[in-house]
């Protein structure tokens, strides 16, 4: 049977009058959170006892008889069994630490879209500033392993829509997840959510150390894991939901046909979330993900705007005016080069030479070898790779895994 979102965190019966606690709840109501969501207890059941008895305390102080007929006999043992003490002091502890917070189902600072999934964490570790989480925000996720043009738009996509005010969400892996949250923090007053599938005083891959410490400084890292939680393949498709969660829709840049990008798409398509996709190479299995959503019904989409005309009805009224005129600035008439470009090349150096020029020319937006190359342009191997070098040095040409050359998105009729 489908479980219903929560409308409210959760209902408190009749007989537990005792009313919700806010931001500052105390420190024992805090601990009983921290030990409720620290019992292994699944989450339905956890959805059942809160809805059955309400606060954390109101739990552990029923009989097992009580428990059980809500939870199950396993459930009602683990939940009378005595707590670790030590993992209960840490994550106080922790909590006490400036900038660090834990949020719970009965605090007001809980966000409200997560209410809507249907199983919402009890606890949510908090790195930054919680007030992010109340801004209306897309996720962008992708492959780990992108190409060169997938992770540029990326990070251009992330700061075009950033600029015009949204949060960008996702899961601090390597590759299109860094990007995205490296363009939003290219923006000013820009904000990003990390969304992490280990304690959130772990950094996975140990490689993103410093850009976790940049997002925790201007921006959120959010987890469900206790404090400890090492980086496991079951962690993942759970924080996925929370990803999917946390926004308004989720763009998928690049994705192969396994990877667990399309998770998250679908969890934002169940949950009433926009599903977007930009297209590439019929050549690239980092394409093919992208290419399956939108057979099977995700916008495609060429341009930052394309995502914002989708989401204009939903965030209007929640951005502040610098976003707004921000975005309306970013919808005015545009040149053809494809759009969220800022931190690409739009135009031509013109002290290159005209046989790199002509280089430029021969290549598109599909991979090519150098004997191809060689083919369409006329010139030498020797000679090609000469230009090529100019080129790569230049930020107009890359250089793919098997050795092709994929020009980045330039006007090669435009010289500067």
């Amino acid at each position: 049977m489908d479980r219903q979102p929560l409308e409210t965190p959760f209902a408190i019966p009749d007989e537990n009058p005792a009313p919700l606690r806010g931001r500052q709840a105390v420190a024992a109501d805090l601990a009983d959170w921290l030990r409720f969501a620290l019992t292994p207890v699944g989450p339905a059941r956890q959805h059942s006892l809160l809805a059955a008895f309400g606060l954390p305390g109101n739990i552990f102080a029923q009989s097992r008889s009580r428990l059980a007929s809500v939870a199950g006999h396993e459930a009602a043992d683990a939940l009378l069994r005595e707590p670790d003490p030590a993992a209960l002091e840490t994550a106080l502890a922790w909590a006490d630490e400036a900038g660090n917070h834990v949020l719970t189902l009965a605090d007001a600072a809980y966000p409200q879209s997560l209410l809507e999934i249907a199983d919402p964490p009890p606890v949510l570790y908090v790195k930054g500033d919680p007030a992010l989480l109340a801004r209306p925000a897309l996720a962008m996720v992708g492959s780990r392993a992108p190409t060169a043009q997938g992770e540029a738009n990326a990070r251009a996509f992330a700061d075009s829509l950033g600029a015009a005010g949204l949060v960008i969400v996702s899961g601090l892996a390597q590759g299109i997840d860094t990007a995205a949250h490296r363009g939003a923090l290219a923006v000013e007053e820009g904000g990003t959510i990390a969304v992490i599938g280990t304690g959130i005083d772990r950094v996975y891959p140990a490689r993103n150390a410093a850009l976790a410490r940049e997002i925790a400084d201007r921006g959120v890292i959010l987890s469900e894991f206790p404090l400890g939680t090492p980086p496991t393949r079951w962690n993942f498709p759970r924080r996925n939901r929370l990803i999917a969660g946390l926004s308004l829709g989720v763009l998928v840049v690049e994705a192969t046909l396994e990877s667990g990008s399309l998770i998250t798409a679908r969890l934002a398509a169940e949950a009433g979330r926009e599903v977007f996709a930009i297209p590439g190479s019929i050549h690239s299995p980092q394409s093919r993900g992208c290419h399956r959503l939108i057979r099977e019904g995700a916008k495609l989409v060429e341009t930052a705007e394309d995502v914002f005309e989708e989401l204009r009805s939903r965030i209007d009224g929640d951005l502040p005016r610098r976003a707004a005129a921000s975005r309306h600035a970013s919808s005015r008439p545009r040149q053809s080069t494809p759009a969220a470009s800022r931190t690409l090349p739009v135009a031509v150096p013109a002290h290159l030479a005209p046989e790199a020029i002509h280089v430029l020319e021969a290549l598109g937006c599909e991979a090519l070898d150098i004997d191809t190359l060689a083919l369409a342009t006329g010139f030498a191997v020797e000679t090609l790779h000469t230009h090529l070098l100019t080129l790569e040095l230049e930020g107009l040409v890359t250089r793919q895994t098997g050795g092709g050359f994929l020009r980045l998105y330039v006007d090669a009729a435009r010289v500067t």
